[in-house]
C-alpha cells in the first residue's frame, strides 16, 4: 500500500494500536504501583503535572476530565522551573516518554528542592535516574512507541492510575476502562481498509485539504482536545494550525473575522469540537458564534464526541484528530512520522548548551 511506505515510522499502525496501548498500560500501571509509595490523599492539597509536547498534554487531559472528581486543583506546567506555590503537599506528576526532555527535567528538580512529593512517568533516560537517585517513585511506561505523541495512552494510564491510588481520582478506573471501549470503536471507524466518506477521518482531511485548520471546542474537555488537534496537525501534517476553546473566543476572537473575509475563506477552515457533557448554556453560543463567523471560512466542520464518560469522549475526538492529520498528511505526500525542524532545534540547543 502506497501509504505504509510514505508511513515511514509506523504511525498508521500505531494509531491502530491505540485502545490496546491505552488497557495494556492500565494494567501494567496498576501492578507497578503495588510495589510504589505514593503520599495520601490526605497530605496533598495540589497536584501539578510537568511536561512537554505530546508528554505535556498528559496534563492538560487528566485536568479537563477529572475536574468535577478531584477534590484538589490540578496545575499544568510547560516551562523551565516551577512556580513558589510547589511545596511539600504539592504532588508533581513529571511526564516525559524519552525521559530526557530538558523542561521537564528543570521542572522536576525545582519539585524536589521545594520539597514537594515527585511521581516520574517515562521511558528510562535522565528523569528515571533523577528519580531513583532521590528514592522518589517511577513509573516506566511501554516501550517500543516510535515518537511521544503515539504513546499517549501508555503516559496517560499511570498519571490516571496514580491519583486512584492516592484516594484522589478513585472513580477514573472505570473511566478508563470505558475510554478503551470508545477507542477502538473510533478505531475501527477510522483504520486504514475504511476508504471513502464511511471513513471520518479520511473525509475530515479530504475536506480540510490544502487549507489551513482552526480547530475550536466546546468547553474545557473539547478545548483540550481542539489543542491536540492543532498540536497533530503540526507534527504528523506538518502545516500550520490553530485553536481556540468556547466560551473565551467569544470575548475577543470572534471580533477578528469582521475584516479579511475574501482572504480568509480561501485559507482557514474552520473545525468545532463537541461533546456531550457540555455546558447546557454553550450549545446557543457554539451555534450564534457560527452563524456569524462563517462567512469567514472555507468550510465549516463540526464534530461530535462519541463514548461514555468525559475521559472516553476527550480520548474520542483525541484519536479522530490523530487519524485525521495522519491521513491529511498522507493526502500530501508527506510522510507523518519524522519531526525533523523538532529535531535539528533539539540538536542545535545541546551544542549552545
Amino acid at each position: 500500500m502506497a501509504e505504509s511506505r510514505l508511513d515511514s515510522l509506523g504511525v498508521l499502525d500505531a494509531l491502530r494500536g491505540a485502545p490496546e496501548q491505552l488497557a495494556t498500560a492500565h494494567g501494567a500501571a496498576g501492578e507497578q504501583l503495588e510495589r510504589l509509595a505514593l503520599p495520601d490523599r490526605s497530605d496533598i492539597d495540589h497536584v501539578v503535572v510537568v511536561g512537554m509536547g505530546g508528554s505535556g498534554v498528559v496534563g492538560d487531559i487528566v485536568a479537563a476530565a477529572g475536574a468535577p472528581m478531584l477534590p484538589v486543583p490540578v496545575t499544568v506546567l510547560k516551562q523551565y522551573g516551577a512556580p513558589a506555590s510547589i511545596g511539600p503537599r504539592t504532588l508533581v506528576v513529571a511526564v516525559s516518554y524519552s525521559g530526557n526532555t530538558d523542561e521537564t527535567l528543570s521542572m522536576a528538580q525545582c519539585a524536589l528542592d521545594a520539597g514537594a512529593a515527585l511521581l516520574a512517568v517515562s521511558n528510562g533516560g535522565a528523569l528515571a535516574d533523577l528519580a531513583r537517585a532521590h528514592h522518589a517513585p517511577y513509573l516506566p511506561c511501554l516501550d517500543g512507541i516510535p515518537m511521544p505523541r503515539l504513546a499517549l495512552g501508555a503516559l496517560v494510564a499511570p498519571v490516571i492510575v496514580a491519583l486512584v491510588r492516592t484516594g484522589l481520582w478513585p472513580e477514573a478506573h472505570s473511566e478508563l476502562v470505558m475510554a478503551q471501549r470508545q477507542l477502538a470503536v473510533r478505531r475501527d471507524q477510522c483504520h486504514a481498509e475504511i476508504v471513502g466518506p464511511q471513513n471520518p477521518a479520511r473525509e475530515l482531511a479530504r475536506r480540510i485539504g490544502r487549507t489551513i485548520p482552526l480547530v475550536y471546542g466546546a468547553g474545557g474537555l473539547a478545548g483540550v482536545a481542539a489543542m491536540r488537534w492543532k498540536q497533530a496537525f503540526n507534527e504528523n501534517a506538518k502545516a500550520p494550525a490553530f485553536w481556540n476553546t468556547h466560551p473565551e473566543l467569544e470575548h475577543n476572537e470572534i471580533c477578528g473575522w469582521g475584516q479579511h473575509g475574501d482572504v480568509t475563506r480561501q485559507l482557514l477552515t474552520l473545525i468545532v469540537l463537541r461533546h456531550g457533557l457540555e455546558d447546557a448554556r454553550l450549545d446557543s453560543r457554539v451555534q450564534v458564534s457560527r452563524e456569524l463567523t462563517e462567512e469567514a471560512f472555507a468550510s465549516v466542520l463540526e464534530v461530535d464526541a462519541s463514548g461514555e464518560g468525559r475521559l472516553a469522549q476527550l480520548l474520542d475526538l483525541v484519536h479522530l484528530g490523530d487519524w485525521t492529520s495522519a491521513y491529511l498528511a498522507l493526502e500530501n505526500d508527506v510522510d507523518p512520522g519524522p519531526v525533523d525542524a523538532i529535531t535539528r532545534l533539539k540538536a542545535s540547543s545541546s551544542k549552545t548548551a
